[in-house]
């Protein structure tokens, strides 16, 4: 006898994740059934921390990843570093971004490092294939293996190599969580989220930096001071000011050509500056309305036969996820074979060992 079909609803398809922590924030439907849920928790905050909207569990700590790359960047404009090696708004717009690899990119990169007297070889953060379909493959045409300089975070550590230069710190190890510029970054993301962050918990991030937990209301508030400077020393004020100016004017360098960051920063104008950082993480200071907003997502795919997927690609860039359920600006970083492999790669690379590129 041939079982009779049970509706997808019937079944427990979010894997435990409630609704108080993780509502429902988006359903992607085909036809006339829901092919996938995508839970998440948001807040939008003011420079003093009053809640203006919030769903989900703000107050439990997550980790901002690349998200946190503006408020990572503000010692490099208020130690008096950027002005010391002629920084512009590219090069500022590097230290916020995560960018795609592609030869713009690597260009400036490469010339910053060379400004400031070092090179690639100096870069802590590590090797991957460009993001960029395109700049990939054209790679792999050629029989070029990547550098350091197509890590998607080389702008933001030619930033702590300057800083680390112009202070005098050692530029060998300035990854380590002991290390001056690290320490200096982890004091000013503490002073803007408004939190001491002697307890809070710490990890390692994809690019070998320390990474702070912080509740996501905390960092919704720390990019709203970001947005509404009053308050901050001066210093800190025309940097925060500096930095959004530079992701305004330099939308590539925050993203790539594909990118919906550097998309989004195209069409917004004045009103938003956007980052988001991997597993799910996304931050925006929106300016002309003195706000900070952040968000973190998960995704419980809708019918049982692709449960296995939801803690595996939850928020990732990895494109081994199922090909319908990939984002529009995603679709184009496909999985390349890896000859050598010493970047990182996915949670799935002993089931099809391909590469996972990291934000």
């Amino acid at each position: 006898m041939i079982p009779s079909f049970t509706a997808a609803s019937e079944f427990d398809i979010d894997n435990g994740v409630s609704d108080q922590e993780f509502p429902v924030l988006v359903e992607v439907t085909r036809g006339a059934m829901v092919e996938s849920r995508h839970r998440g928790a948001a807040v939008v905050v003011d420079a003093k921390g009053g809640i203006v909207m919030a769903w989900g569990d703000v107050d439990a700590p997550i980790y901002a990843r690349s998200a946190a790359k503006p408020l990572q960047a503000l010692a490099l404009v208020e130690t008096g570093a950027a002005d010391a090696f002629a920084l512009g708004p590219r090069e500022l717009a590097l230290a916020c971004g995560s960018h795609h690899g592609e030869p713009a990119h690597v260009a400036a990169v490469a010339a910053w490092l060379t400004r400031v007297g070092l090179g690639a070889e100096d870069l802590e953060c590590g090797i991957h294939l460009p993001l960029n379909a395109v700049a990939a493959d054209a790679l792999s045409r050629h029989g070029v293996s990547p550098s350091a300089l197509h890590h998607n975070c080389s702008g933001k550590h030619s930033g702590f190599l300057t800083t680390a230069k112009f202070l005098g710190e050692p530029t060998k190890g300035y990854i380590g969580v002991a290390h001056p510029v690290q320490r200096r970054v982890e004091r000013i993301i503490g002073e803007m989220a408004g939190l001491d962050l002697t307890h809070a918990p710490h990890g390692t991030d994809g690019c070998g930096i320390p990474v702070v937990g912080l509740p996501l209301a905390a960092l919704a508030r720390a990019m709203a001071r970001m947005a509404d400077t009053t308050g901050l020393p001066p210093e800190r004020a025309d940097a925060a000011q500096r930095l959004l100016d530079a992701m305004a004017a330099e939308p590539l360098m925050v993203s790539g050509s594909a990118g919906f960051a550097t998309a989004l920063l195209r069409l917004a104008g004045a009103k938003v500056r956007a980052k988001p950082g991997a597993e799910g993480v996304y931050a925006a200071s929106l300016p002309r309305l003195g706000l900070g907003w952040r968000s973190r997502s998960t995704t419980a795919p809708a019918a049982p036969s692709m449960r296995p997927w939801s803690r595996s690609w939850r928020g990732s860039a990895c494109s081994t996820r199922p090909r319908s359920q990939r984002s529009p600006t995603r679709a184009m970083r496909r999985c390349v074979r890896l000859r050598a492999a010493p970047w990182a790669r996915c949670g799935r690379a002993r089931r099809c060992g391909r590469s996972r590129t990291r934000d």
